[in-house]
């Protein structure tokens, strides 16, 4: 099968499209047919191990994994004996692994399920990632109806998800983006767009949730933002101790960060939501598998809107 292959750390050109060995499903792994894989940000950041910790769990002089990817959809093509989650046919979307590739095993009760029956498997591939992360974070927050909250990053991959997640929890949301993504933001329901190049977002006690999806919007400014008992979400990983001592300071203002966990049950309920019409993922560009390096030289840039998607099967655009 064609797979992208990264065999060292380093620019767009390490990314290398080789034949290798169809992957066969273990007892508890199911084997996925690709139809359409993303570049991330967190995709980018393997394939130049910056920060040098990624290296501590990718490895340390390569990658353990050559085949990256982290998003896929596509169709279940053969199952492990132990696999009960699916059939062999079922169209699926969810969290992956090596996805830049024909094939791809992974692990039957893991983050995936059955792709939404209104959207293509480019738009499933785009969901995922952003989505769940939003997802998270907004309940992390314990978002809730009436809330003022703030998105900093709001035509990001996480940001355009967590614009229309907020809207969907009853919130009342204001999305921080460049000029030319005001319309984006607005057209997935913000209420207000804000133009970082020409307007300060920070205003005395304005928001009860501020969700910094990129680590931009700055600390200092974002605390004195919130109100009171409000929360500070952030995708940057922060030490516990440092979570309380700021607290304490704030007098109950929060801080969250980390890493988000995908769960299965999380994508059921983004399922639904797609499938109500009340979440649909954003595409900037599609690249076929050929020009994955053009992919991640665009994503790197740190200017796409919304999502980067890779065609991987001359059906991905079908629903």
């Amino acid at each position: 099968m064609r797979a992208v292959v990264c065999t060292k750390y380093g620019p767009p050109e390490v990314l290398q499209i080789r034949e290798v060995e169809k992957p066969t499903p273990k007892d508890d792994q199911i084997l996925i047919r690709v139809f359409a894989t993303t570049v991330t940000s967190g995709d980018v950041r393997l394939r130049k191990a910056d920060p040098f910790i990624v290296r501590l769990f990718a490895g340390l002089t390569k990658p353990r994994k050559p085949i990256l990817g982290s998003e896929v959809a596509g169709e279940v093509e053969a199952l492990g004996k132990d696999a009960r989650q699916f059939k062999v046919g079922d169209q699926v979307f969810g969290a992956s692994v090596s996805a830049y590739a024909e094939y791809t095993c992974v692990r039957d009760g893991g983050p995936r399920g059955l792709k939404p029956a209104n959207m293509t498997f480019e738009e499933a591939a785009a969901i995922p990632f952003g989505a769940l992360s939003a997802l998270h974070f907004l309940r992390k927050g314990n978002i809730g109806q009436g809330q003022s909250v703030l998105i900093y990053g709001a035509s990001g991959g996480v940001g355009t998800a967590a614009v229309q997640l907020a809207k969907h929890f009853g919130a009342e949301v204001a999305g921080v983006c460049s000029t030319a993504n005001l319309d984006l933001v607005r057209s997935l329901g913000a209420d207000r767009a804000i133009d970082y190049t020409k307007e300060d977002f920070a205003q005395p006690a304005a928001y009860d949730i501020i969700f910094d999806t990129v680590g931009k919007a700055g600390f200092s400014r974002s605390m004195k933002s919130l109100k009171k008992n409000g929360v500070l979400l952030s995708a940057l990983a922060i030490a516990p101790f440092l979570r309380k001592l700021w607290a304490w300071i704030n007098g109950g203002k929060r801080v969250i960060g980390g890493v988000a966990k995908p769960k299965r049950e999380d994508l059921v309920f983004l399922r639904e939501l797609i499938e109500a019409g009340r979440l649909k993922s954003v595409i900037d560009r599609r690249y076929p598998l050929e020009q994955i390096a053009e992919a991640h030289r665009y994503v790197e840039g740190g200017h796409k809107k919304g999502n980067v998607v890779i065609s991987v099967a001359e059906n991905s655009r079908s629903v």
